[in-house]
């Protein structure tokens, strides 16, 4: 399977990329210069590398045929040489600029805010070609079978790319980087289905107490002192990255529509309102309408720019249409993957992409229904729950999942830990904390990076692009003060040891339930063993293969691993599972709900795929105050079942749930 980004290639370094190298040189008159989405109408390419100094081009020298700035470089047009290094730099067809004027003036489109990665028009049919020449000819030689299509949303037409992409690999496995909103459907494409945020979001919450929502939102208004909705916080940072970070894209749009003297506020308040991350035209004009209906309410004197803007927004022909679908798509990413995640810290184990932070957990009736659905419409649709865009792992969310059992005790130790090592910003230190414990033992070296990074992310305090040397000088104290206080240290570990145990069931919980459910399991290299990994880069550390290698050579001699901090019960549940779907893979062709009998029945969420049942303990902690299992049971037809991991029969139609989960807080049963 091959893993490709067709919205945008690399131009950083140009000499690495002769196509871009080659615009560079010859303008609009290269005969690649219809590869890239650039608006030729400002006359030279602008490429903001320089730094945020007016003497910055005095640096630039001439070597031979190539204009240098300090390690960069970049072509001499033939003729145009000559004179000092400013004057050939004039003459080029490219300019470079400070830095700082790429968000406002950019003039190609890019991959979000990334002046790096350079936006490819694939729907021109010799542009699709080029760039899918050797993934194709993989694919016809049958060293690809699957294509995974990063960012789809990116690209002019979606729907029209993966139809032709489909034509042209016609037998491979098609699934598509798409993040759903909760209740949003996927086009009618020809795909396989999602690389699997969706399914993330339900394992996940399906294993947090819905019951505690109040509780957190009561120490969420002590912490910060205020009420702002998620709604309302969304608005406003997906207003702000509309109108900052991608100006130059609005900039682009209002151009088409000189006439409308207000489009610039205009389109920029139907993308906050937008519910989802973009329509695909004529599909999703629903969300148009939504959002021209909240943009209304929030923006009253707008409505009639508003409505002169829906009116060409909805025709999928109209330019404007086709630029505001890919612009909806990076300010929802911007404005609420990388800030409102950062700034809405009530419960950080929901702050993930795909799911809505808003929606606290998920009920067993809720999984079973979204789990039954994806069997009818998409059993071949990939399933996750940790990749290299996740902002924490899978264990850290499942740790982090024991909170919600335990919301008392959550508050009585943050709100002392704030008071210890004080910062100014409430909310983000509230994610540090959870963090901190969430990721536990975690090096300081770790946390720093981590706290920084959230901070500039969130740009309340701070921002990547104005550092506030103040406030992450204080930052850096707080994260310090976990580590050299003594006590306040030892304190941290204890609470972080006192939910560690609930949350390793946690992980077993939802690693069994992902891998045994409706759809193709992808697993995150490193997440075979416990991985307490928080956002990028910290979850792209190298793995210890070897390690793994050991322990599974380990498993299949018949060692029965306990449930300890080695993660080797992961593994065991990872590879007995993933084995039993290769190997009888018509076990796993349907979907039942299975549900429990007896007192403590709701802590079971269990399901038969067609002959073999997943069971899972849910609320470990709320389980254990219950004294155990007791009275309950599963009732499964009279067949003799095994259970996978500890290799043992069961028969009979009642099966205790105390026996079946003695050794493990999960099981999976195989009818003889």
């Amino acid at each position: 399977m091959i893993d490709i980004v067709p919205n945008h290639a690399g131009v950083g370094v140009p000499s690495h990329n002769p196509t871009w190298w080659d615009v560079l040189k010859h303008g609009e008159q290269s005969a690649y210069a219809k590869f890239y989405d650039i608006d030729w109408s400002r006359g030279r390419l602008l490429l903001p590398v320089l730094a945020d100094d007016p003497a910055a081009l005095d640096e630039l020298k001439v070597e031979g045929d190539e204009l240098h700035y300090y390690d960069k470089r970049y072509p001499i047009a033939d003729g145009t040489g000559g004179g000092t290094a400013r004057e050939v730099h004039d003459r080029q067809h490219y300019e470079l600029v400070n830095w700082t004027r790429g968000d406002s003036e950019l003039n190609y489109r890019r991959f979000f805010a990334i002046v790096d990665l350079a936006g490819l028009r694939v729907e021109d049919p010799e542009v699709f070609e080029a760039t899918h020449r050797e993934i194709l000819r993989w694919y016809d030689e049958g060293a690809v079978q699957g294509i995974r299509v990063d960012h789809p949303d990116g690209l002019r037409d979606p729907g029209d790319y993966l139809r032709r992409l489909h034509e042209r690999a016609p037998d491979a496995w098609l699934t598509v980087e798409k993040i759903l909103e909760p209740g949003e459907e996927l086009p009618d494409w020809p795909v396989a289905g999602t690389t699997g945020y969706d399914a993330l979001s339900e394992v996940c919450g399906v294993f947090v107490d819905p019951g505690t929502e109040a509780f957190f939102d009561t120490l969420d208004h002590h912490l910060t002192g205020g009420e702002r909705s998620w709604q309302d916080l969304v608005h406003e940072t997906k207003l702000q990255a509309a109108t900052t970070l991608l100006a130059a894209e609005l900039a682009r749009m209002c151009r088409l529509v000189p006439e409308i003297e207000a489009a610039p506020r205009a389109l920029a308040e139907l993308a906050a309102c937008f519910p989802v991350y973009r329509s695909y035209l004529p599909f999703g004009t629903r969300h148009l309408a939504k959002a021209r209906s909240e943009a209304g309410r929030r923006r009253p004197g707008l409505i009639p720019a508003l409505d002169q803007l829906t009116a060409r927004l909805r025709r999928p022909d109209d330019e404007l249409a086709a630029r505001f679908q890919q612009y909806t798509g990076a300010v929802m990413a911007k404005g609420v993957e990388d800030t409102a995640f950062y700034r809405w810290t009530r419960f950080t184990a929901r702050n993930e992409v795909g799911n809505d932070p808003a929606k606290f957990g998920v009920y067993p009736d809720e999984f079973h229904e979204y789990a039954g659905e994806r069997q009818r419409r998409w059993p071949e649709t990939m399933t996750t729950l940790s990749t290299h865009d996740t902002k924490r792992s899978e264990d850290v969310r499942a740790r982090l999942a024991v909170l919600s059992e335990l919301p008392g005790d959550w508050t009585e130790v943050v709100r002392r830990w704030v008071r210890a090592a004080p910062l100014s910003d409430p909310a983000l230190a509230h994610l540090i904390w959870q963090a901190a414990v969430g990721a536990w033992p975690i090096e300081r070296e770790r946390l720093q990076a981590y706290a920084l990074k959230a901070a500039r992310e969130g740009a309340a305090a701070t921002t990547w692009q104005h550092p506030d040397e103040r406030f992450e000088t204080a930052l850096r104290e707080m994260v310090d003060k976990i580590y050299d206080d003594p006590a306040l240290h030892t304190e941290i570990g204890d609470f972080a040891a006192s939910i560690t145990a609930p949350g390793w069931a946690n992980s077993l919980g939802q690693k069994l339930v992902q891998l045994a459910m409706p759809g193709v399991p992808d697993t995150y290299q490193g997440t075979e063993l416990w991985d307490f990994s928080l956002v990028d880069p910290d979850n792209r550390r190298p793995v210890d293969f070897g390690l793994r290698r050991e322990l599974l050579g380990r498993l299949d001699d018949g060692w029965q691993p306990p449930v300890d901090e080695t993660g080797a019960a992961k593994l065991l549940v990872t590879s007995r599972t993933l084995r039993l779907r290769r190997q009888r893979p018509e076990l796993f062709t349907g979907y039942r709900s299975v549900y429990a009998e007896g007192r403590v029945s709701d802590h079971v969420l269990a399901f038969d795929r067609g002959g073999v049942v997943a069971v899972a303990t849910r609320l470990p902690v709320g389980l254990s105050r219950h004294g155990g299992w007791h009275d309950t049971t599963l009732t499964l037809d009279g067949h003799t079942w095994t259970e996978v991991f500890t290799n043992t029969s069961y028969g009979g139609n009642r099966l205790a749930v105390a026996d079946l989960l003695h050794t493990y807080p999960v099981a999976l049963l195989v009818k003889e």
